[in-house]
């Protein structure tokens, strides 16, 4: 045992303070072991007696060992996990550096030269390691320890670490010594050294030493291998650092048991000069530390090479720029002038000019049809949400039903799925209408309602004329009547105004400008009279009624001229309202229907024998009571036995025998050419669509029956025109006049063309002409069959007429009763004809009267004076 040092000495002094034991203070920095714990200005001394050992677990222990001219020190054991550091002082002596606690630092101060020296517990210089050994096989690291030079004393640069593991964990012990010169011992940086051996028989593979200059080094050597007390290897590492007598270690451990296997924390030593080991001391134990978090190493991702990646985007933005720049050069060289058409086309607007139709006037230029000022009623669907409410409300002003009306707001979206948002509910409405739509609008709010100024036809004499106008539709075209007929004369040439818009809507001043102007429709003038032609329409629904006929037509014509000054069919329809269209009312009957002339074509038979010369007008013929054509016997309708009839006489009693019997002396062939040439089987060609042209049949086709019924009108086809037509060539003395009812048309700059029409033809004689004439005027009177038919104080030349009305391959029920009169017979003006469709009746009675009406209206209508000459004497007789 080596006596203690004189209270005096520093050694001394050093341990007085040394009982002054204070707790470690833990630093929050990732520094060395020897860094991290250091008294709060107080040496803590460690005490003799160790804590009971834990289970072998490899640590570290350092010791330093340091001689001055040549002085040698040796530590017995090492403590796991501790680094012990010496500082010495010149003139010789040793010290022994005390066993380290885990991850501590040590530091001893020796005393004055000569005189033994203690060491001072935790880590009072330098950076000092960790050295030991690790149960698992962990590493010991190197204790630091720091000297100062004069005399060539200094301690290792690196702690040793010695012990032994009860795992068979390695322990690293290390020896250094220092020169006079004050370099340090051991090997260089980075190498690896074997040095020294432990009190208990450990070796190492100890940590390397650094040499420096002044005692001081530094190193990274790896550490060298020794033996601890158990014969157990340990693996360590130390550095040292010194400069100016001071040294430095690093190192690291893991964790693990005392050497030996019996404590994790090693003793203390204090040795003086002479080596003998001093009394152990109760020190204070430091509650455990944990160990600072393992460092990982971090991986960084390989940078790339920025020169490929510059080079590859500034081709991808090359060829961008150059698909660019080509796409640019391409628009404004071969297509700038496509995207310049495109832009304006976007801007610009097409406004359609309505052309206004064409009026339809009388002979005098009264109004029969034309077009004014109307309203188109539309809806957006998308502002209407009440659709059935607004429907109810809008369909009795349109006059349609609500369920129709509702059905069209219902379209609200197109086929496509785009939304609609505009429906037409009605169109070509009065002003009245659209009025009345704007006002209902206003004051239920109903945000929905469209009200567009539009074009409608009015004809102001609804439907005394409304077979020969006809009517449009909703696009303005002409449906029926003169307006299909003439439709390309009517209808105008809508014009078209073009305008650059801008984005609000308005015409842009120095924009596009193009206007095509609307070229209206030509007006047409009828040889209609508007008087007339409701005088008629008056008589004859009313001798419908009265009749309880189904249908009826009237003509009234200029025998002189063809012009047609009358023409009305019954049923007719309101041309100003089409919606009330009845089916089969729109026909014109008199140039559509086609009926059995009867009677009336017995004037063309007498007069073609008058013509042909096979009778004459003074000509008497003997009848018997029947004749038999083909097996089939005709009779008249009244029993007169075998009389003289003369020519008036076969006409005023309306014979059907004597009639053949001229027929067969006139032959089948000539009857039919004079069929023909009064133009039986031939349109008119007035002007309205769907007129017949009749069926009359060549002899070729006649069956036996045929001789004895066509003379006689049976078996032949016509229209009431056509049959008025005939009677209007007689009238004029056999010259025949083409039927007209457009007198002219008027174009828009206001010049009158009149419509062509052929010369008069002759047909037959003036003498035969006028001798069917003359014998006719019996018909009227009360020897004839036409007494009703009379108009007083005027001579009235006329026929009836009883026949069958044909539709498709068959007879229609009831009879087409007729009469056709010339007035005045003297002087024939007018033609005027009426055809009754009833059934029962005949010609004389059922449309005698609507002709007395006619015609004595037509004559007062154009101041026609009674007729001056007596009537031709009457003779039925010869």
């Amino acid at each position: 045992m080596a006596a203690e040092p004189p209270k005096g000495s520093r050694a001394g002094r050093g341990r007085a303070r040394d009982e002054n034991v204070v707790p470690f203070r833990p630093r929050r920095q990732t520094l060395s072991d020897a860094q991290q714990y250091h008294p709060r200005g107080k040496t803590v001394r460690e005490g003799a007696t160790p804590p009971e050992p834990r289970p072998a677990r490899t640590g570290t222990a350092g010791s330093a060992r340091g001689s001055s001219d040549g002085g040698s020190g040796r530590s017995p054991r090492s403590g796991a996990r501790a680094g012990g550091s010496a500082r010495s002082t010149p003139g010789g002596g040793s010290g022994e550096g005390p066993r380290g606690s885990a991850r501590e630092a040590r530091s001893a101060r020796s005393a004055p030269a000569g005189a033994p020296a203690r060491t001072a517990s935790a880590g009072a210089s330098g950076r000092s390691g960790s050295a030991g050994a690790s149960a698992g096989g962990s590493r010991g690291s190197g204790g630091s320890g720091r000297g100062t030079s004069g005399g060539g004393g200094g301690t290792r640069g690196g702690a040793a670490s010695s012990g032994s593991s009860r795992g068979g964990a390695r322990a690293g012990s290390g020896r250094g010594t220092s020169r006079g010169d004050g370099s340090a011992g051991g090997a260089s940086d980075g190498t690896r050294t074997n040095s020294g051996r432990s009190a208990s028989g450990a070796s190492s593979r100890s940590g390397g030493s650094a040499r420096g200059a002044s005692g001081g080094g530094s190193g990274g050597a790896r550490p060298g291998g020794g033996r601890s007390a158990s014969g157990s290897p340990s693996r360590g590492g130390g550095s040292g650092r010194a400069a100016v007598g001071r040294g430095d270690g690093r190192g690291h451990a893991r964790r693990g048991a005392a050497p030996g296997g019996r404590s994790r924390r090693g003793g203390s030593a204090a040795w003086e000069s002479d080596g003998v080991r001093p009394p152990r001391r109760t020190s204070v134990r430091m509650p455990p530390v944990p160990p600072p978090a393992r460092r990982t190493r971090r991986h960084l991702p390989r940078l790339g090479n920025p020169n490929a990646r510059l080079r590859i985007s500034l081709a991808v933005m090359l060829a961008l720029f150059a698909a660019v720049g080509g796409r640019l050069v391409q628009i404004q060289t071969t297509e700038g002038s496509q995207y310049a058409a495109l832009a304006a086309d976007s801007r610009r607007v097409s406004l359609e000019l309505y052309a206004p139709r064409g009026a339809i006037l009388d002979r005098d230029g009264n109004v029969l049809a034309h077009d004014v000022q109307g309203a188109t009623i539309a809806a957006d669907p998308g502002y209407i949400a009440d659709k059935s409410e607004v429907a109810a409300a809008v369909a009795p002003l349109l006059q349609m039903p609500v369920a129709a009306v509702e059905e069209k707001l219902s379209h609200d979206k197109h086929a496509d799925g785009t939304p609609n948002r505009y429906v037409i509910l009605k169109k070509k409405v009065s002003l009245a209408v659209g009025d009345a739509v704007s006002a209902l609008a206003r004051t239920k709010k109903i945000p929905g309602l469209i009200v567009q100024d539009d074009q409608v036809r009015e004809v102001p004499g609804g439907q005394f004329a409304a077979n020969v106008i006809g009517y449009t539709g909703t696009d303005g075209t002409g449906l029926a009547g003169l307006e299909s007929g003439f439709n390309g004369t009517l209808q105008g040439v809508n014009g078209e105004r073009v305008y650059d818009e801008g984005t609000g809507g308005q015409e842009i001043p120095d924009g596009y400008h193009k206007t095509v102007p609307a070229k209206a429709g030509s007006d047409l003038v009828l040889t209609l009279d508007r008087d007339l032609q409701y005088q008629a329409n008056k008589l004859l629904t009313e001798r419908l009624k009265a009749t309880k006929a189904w249908s009826g037509s009237a003509i009234v014509m200029d025998a002189r001229t063809g012009e047609i000054r009358a023409m009305v069919s019954s049923p007719s329809y309101d041309a100003s309202n089409p919606s009330t269209i009845k089916p089969g009312s729109t026909l014109d009957l008199a140039t559509t229907a086609i009926v059995e002339p009867g009677s009336v074509h017995k004037a063309l038979t007498i007069s073609g024998g008058l013509d042909s010369g096979v009778i004459k007008p003074d000509s008497i013929l003997t009848l018997p009571e029947t004749i038999e054509k083909g097996g089939v016997t005709y009779r008249d309708t009244h029993k007169h036995g075998s009389p003289n009839y003369t020519l008036m006489g076969i006409l005023a009693q309306s014979s059907n025998v004597g009639t053949i019997m001229v027929a067969d002396k006139l032959g089948a062939d000539r009857l039919y050419a004079y069929q023909r040439a009064f133009g039986l089987g031939t349109k008119t060609r007035i002007g309205l669509p769907g007129e017949s042209a009749g069926i009359v049949q060549p002899p070729a086709n006649w069956s036996g029956p045929s001789a004895g019924s066509i003379p006689i009108g049976l078996g032949v086809a016509a229209t009431p025109l056509q049959m008025t037509a005939l009677y209007a060539t007689l009238a004029n003395n056999g010259m025949k006049v083409q039927p007209q009812l457009v007198k002219s048309v008027v174009a828009p700059d206001g010049t009158v063309q009149p419509t062509a029409r052929p010369k008069p033809k002759r047909i037959v004689s003036e003498e035969a002409a006028k001798t069917v004439v003359r014998d006719m005027s019996a018909i009227a009177t009360p020897e004839g069959t036409a007494p009703l038919a009379a108009v007083p104080g005027y001579i009235v030349a006329g026929k009836t007429g009883t026949g069958k009305r044909a539709e498709g391959n068959k007879y229609m029920p009831g009879n087409v009763t007729s009469f056709i009169g010339i007035v005045p017979a003297d002087s024939p003006r007018y033609v005027i004809s009426v055809f009754i469709h009833t059934p029962e009746g005949v010609g004389g009675a059922i449309a005698g009267p609507t002709f007395s009406d006619l015609a004595g209206f037509t004559l007062r209508r154009y101041g026609v004076s009674p007729s001056g000459a007596p009537a031709p004497p009457i003779t039925l007789y010869g």
